[in-house]
């Protein structure tokens, strides 16, 4: 429960630096520091539950749930707010219907899981991509340091902000620069990490029996 409650508490965190991002210099500087909160809370919850003796399939699969609502929030505003190229929250978005769909299926018919004793990936290779713990972290700082600097380049953009001496245009465009090179890197790490699910999932895509017990159970 404690874990669960965790999960709960990023996403409406990260609902609420929605409106932070869309406020002055001081609050996007306030969701920029909450984001490093946020990010640091998906980790939390994973210790709380194996501290506390709770680890279950299903918080392992609320956890997930927990990150692309948290991570596609992050990317569709960054986008609606203009500092992210459309195709990035389409890329995120399709990639997790795709990879989520297959490990729904996977647990539902098989009882597998996304990780763990029971997981479905069938390889050593998606294993290391995907659920290794050097993979699970560069990934996760990967992302939190974009979406801070993101927030970064926000804040520096309103006008007559405190730091404006020190932050030049100059300054400010390589920073934007830099920071839109950082993105496609975290695309990339995403397809990375993403395609290798695909192909173990490919089983549940062109096994003629599961797609035959889902129509027949709707």
């Amino acid at each position: 429960m404690a874990a669960n409650i965790i999960t709960l508490s990023r996403i409406v965190m990260a609902f609420g630096i929605i409106f932070l991002f869309q406020g002055d210099f001081y609050f996007r500087i306030i969701g920029v520091g909450l984001t490093l909160v946020v990010i640091y809370l998906d980790a939390l919850d994973g210790i709380v539950a194996r501290k506390l003796g709770v680890a279950s399939d299903f918080g392992a699969l609320f956890d997930i749930t927990g990150d692309r609502i948290v991570e596609h929030v992050y990317w569709i505003l960054f986008t609606a707010l203009g500092l992210v190229n459309l195709w990035v929250p389409i890329i995120f978005i399709s990639r997790s219907f795709l990879v989520d769909t297959l490990r729904t299926v996977a647990y539902s018919k098989e009882g597998k899981t996304p990780f763990g004793e029971k997981s479905m990936m069938r390889s050593g290779l998606t294993f290391m991509l995907t659920a290794s713990r050097p993979s699970r972290t560069i990934y996760g700082v990967a992302k939190v340091v974009v979406f801070m600097l993101l927030g970064l380049v926000l804040s520096f953009q309103v006008p007559n902000h405190p730091l404006e001496k020190m932050v030049t245009p100059e300054r400010l465009y390589l920073l934007e620069r830099w920071t839109m090179v950082l993105v496609w890197v975290v695309v990339a790490m995403n397809l990375i990490r993403g395609l290798p699910v695909l192909w173990d999932g490919r089983y549940y895509l062109f096994d003629k029996k599961f797609p035959r017990e889902l129509k027949d159970a709707n």
